[in-house]
């Protein structure tokens, strides 16, 4: 499975130069909790809402200077046809918890770790679903050719 398969698209950026208060109404009308810094479509960067709370809001920073005074860099990318084991990899290795996704050096989306766990989830979930439903039914697996549950 590659991460294309995973992320989340289309993302929302802003520009370096945009402010602070900017990137956080754009977290807001959007429902998300982070934004990407992009120029010309590269990544420069990632703000969360953690970002903005700690590096902006606490220490009483202005909310018009620029979203890059605040953003997490430098930035840590995967390609869109990497596969899912280096992503976890590359997770690890960053310690970062969202990382944008690029073709050729242009963002074409997000994946969050978390993005990561629900692929796991939902794959024990399917292989594990109906031996989970035959044991809380007592109801016997279908069997399909060679006696295999079906």
């Amino acid at each position: 499975m590659r991460v294309r398969d995973v992320m989340n698209a289309p993302t929302v950026t802003v520009g370096p130069d945009d402010s602070i208060r900017r990137a956080a109404e754009s977290m807001r009308a959007h429902d998300v909790g982070c934004v990407l810094v992009t120029a010309d479509g590269a990544p420069l960067g990632v703000v969360t809402d953690r970002d903005i709370a700690v590096r902006a809001v606490a220490p009483g920073h202005d909310m018009g200077a620029p979203v890059a005074t605040i953003m997490s860099e430098p930035v840590v990318t995967l390609d869109a046809d990497a596969d899912l084991a280096d992503a976890y990899r590359a997770f690890r290795r960053s310690g970062r918890r969202r990382l944008p996704v690029v073709v050729q050096g242009r963002t074409v989306g997000l994946l969050a770790v978390d993005d990561l766990f629900l692929d796991v989830f939902q794959r024990y979930a399917d292989l594990l679903g109906p031996v989970s439903w035959s044991t809380l039914t007592d109801e016997p697996l279908d069997e399909g050719p060679l006696g295999q549950p079906a």
